[in-house]
């Protein structure tokens, strides 16, 4: 070895070995894995922005395709009119076609939810989403207090949380069963908004009651301890010294419960979606038929055109411009979760 090198090697240098190439060898692979999933994630959801935009927005004011976001679905007819080719909604067509008879010996090809908009399905979409959170939400956290704060550790609790960790993982397609089952046939609320809304909620409850769970156990014991000594009572202390420190984590739950409600089409399909509504959840001549209504949903509306009907270029892109307002409104609620999680993250601090 030349004096040189001598120098500049220390003692303490790491020397390369077969253990380390491997290990080095390992790590670039994880981070190729990473970065492709990425990658694959990334080209998923442009394709979907890129398409989808040309349905969405326009180049003219107001930039938005009011009709898509406004409207109801309709069947697009296409024909050709004095050498122009024509393509109007059906309530439009009719209108054209008694204007101008002569329309009616042109061949007009129709093609089905081609034209129109989505707004019955964005109504129903947010009220499936803000209902099944409210119902998990409220249920989910009276179920962790109780294990956190009231129940002993024993069988039957550990055997619960077991039980609350395997529901995590049933497919969606049984829960969809199970409400059509029980709230559709034996409740008789049949296809309507409350059967959708403790199907969803039941759902996503064992991610709700685990995380809150988890939230409440972050908090600490001397909290609880200090309150108590000062003559509180247990529920006032889990009211006033426990519950603010846990709600960011709690707020956690809600989010992934959010993400997964929204996206979902199999319990919807069976319990409170519907292919074509003419009426809005809204317009019912009584109070309570607004529980008892179906409801048209994003998600079940681009599984409909998606691969029900035949398919064309005018049905690429309702399917495209369905998916972006549909993360759209994913991505709102969820960004209103996670800002009043920070706020109270902020204010409540140990």
């Amino acid at each position: 070895m030349s004096p040189s090198a001598a120098i500049l090697r220390h003692e303490f240098q790491t020397q390369p070995t077969a253990a380390r190439r491997r290990e080095k060898g390992i790590f670039l692979l994880f981070r190729a894995a990473t970065y492709f999933i990425l990658l694959c994630g990334g080209l998923i959801l442009g394709t979907i922005v890129y398409k989808g935009a040309g349905t969405v927005f326009q180049l003219r004011p107001p930039f938005l395709n009011v009709t898509f976001l406004t409207a109801a679905p309709e069947s697009l007819h296409v024909f050709e009119y004095q050498g122009r080719k024509m393509e109007l909604g059906d309530h439009d067509y009719r209108a054209f076609e008694a204007q101008h008879p002569e329309v009616k010996q042109a061949k007009a090809a129709s093609y089905v939810y081609s034209a129109g908009g989505i707004f019955p399905c964005i109504a129903g979409t947010v009220l499936l989403v803000i209902g099944s959170i409210s119902i998990a939400l409220t249920l989910g956290v009276f179920a962790a207090i109780y294990l956190n704060e009231y129940a002993r550790d024993g069988r039957f609790i550990r055997f619960v949380r077991l039980a609350i960790l395997n529901l995590a993982g049933v497919p969606s397609i049984v829960f969809g069963l199970f409400g059509f089952g029980m709230f559709v046939i034996f409740f008789g609320w049949n296809v309507s908004l409350i059967a959708g809304w403790f199907t969803l909620a039941f759902m996503v409850l064992p991610v709700v009651i685990t995380a809150s769970e988890e939230s409440l156990k972050a908090v600490p014991k001397g909290f609880r301890e200090g309150s108590l000594a000062l003559g509180a009572t247990r529920w006032q202390t889990i009211r006033k010294n426990v519950l603010p420190y846990a709600l960011p984590g709690i707020l956690t739950s809600s989010i992934l419960g959010i993400a997964r409600v929204a996206g979902e089409t199999a319990p919807i399909m069976f319990t409170a979606a519907y292919v074509v509504r003419d009426k809005l959840p809204w317009e019912v001549q009584h109070a309570m038929d607004f529980f008892f209504q179906g409801v048209m949903a994003l998600p079940y509306h681009i599984y409909v055109v998606s691969s029900k009907i035949p398919q064309n270029e005018y049905t690429e892109r309702v399917q495209y411009g369905t998916a972006l307002i549909f993360l759209l409104i994913v991505a709102l609620i969820a960004a209103s979760s996670i800002i009043l999680r920070y706020r109270l993250r902020d204010r409540h601090k140990w």
